[in-house]
């Protein structure tokens, strides 16, 4: 197995050249038509910059599906290009306000064009570790979170922080792939087969 550092950065790396080159090949698929294939609306995706759509790299459309209430504090906990994170502001509204989070600063920087092109002031993009977030305690109304468990073995420090931010009665929505048997051993000894 990898140790954390390793992952961590091998994760990184790997999103980073997703939001810098979404068009390559890469061992996750990425993009606009993928996030149509996952259940995203064509009208809402066809309203959004291609900043943020065409380096789309989640699990699902968790931001359509998440309860998110006018005038709520979101939090999207690994925002990455800013999918979840504009369709959310649009949400919330102008009384409201979400805060991206992600580790990659090439996907930050997406997400801050695309939200610049969309005109969208309610919503703010910070460069943070999921293990060690950047906000007040009992601060966000409702977190969502495409697809970062996988990615991180520091997940009961990350759940640990969510329980922090997140006031009480508030709510968090997660999507996440998990497998149905464990890999082979020789599966597992491959950095790659964190994306797969």
């Amino acid at each position: 197995m990898f140790d954390a550092h390793k992952l961590r950065e091998g994760v990184r790396d790997a999103y980073s050249a997703a939001a810098t080159t979404p068009q390559a090949a890469h061992a996750f698929q990425v993009g606009r038509a993928f996030a149509e294939s996952i259940g995203y609306p064509h009208d809402l995706l066809e309203a959004l910059p291609a900043a943020c759509t065409e380096a789309f790299a989640g699990v699902s459309n968790v931001a359509v599906y998440a309860a998110i209430p006018a005038g709520a504090i979101v939090l999207d906990l690994g925002c990455g290009a800013g999918l979840d994170s504009l369709i959310a502001a649009r949400r919330v509204g102008l009384n409201g306000k979400v805060v991206g989070v992600d580790f990659s600063e090439a996907m930050l920087d997406r997400a801050c064009r695309a939200a610049a092109e969309a005109g969208v002031t309610n919503v703010e993009f910070r460069r943070a570790d999921a293990e060690a977030l950047p906000l007040p305690d009992r601060s966000v109304d409702v977190a969502i979170v495409n697809g970062i468990f996988n990615l991180n073995p520091a997940r009961d420090a990350i759940f640990g922080e969510l329980a922090r931010v997140v006031r009480p009665g508030g709510e968090v929505f997660v999507a996440e792939l998990i497998l149905i048997e464990p890999l082979p051993e020789d599966e597992r000894a491959s950095l790659t087969n964190w994306f797969a």
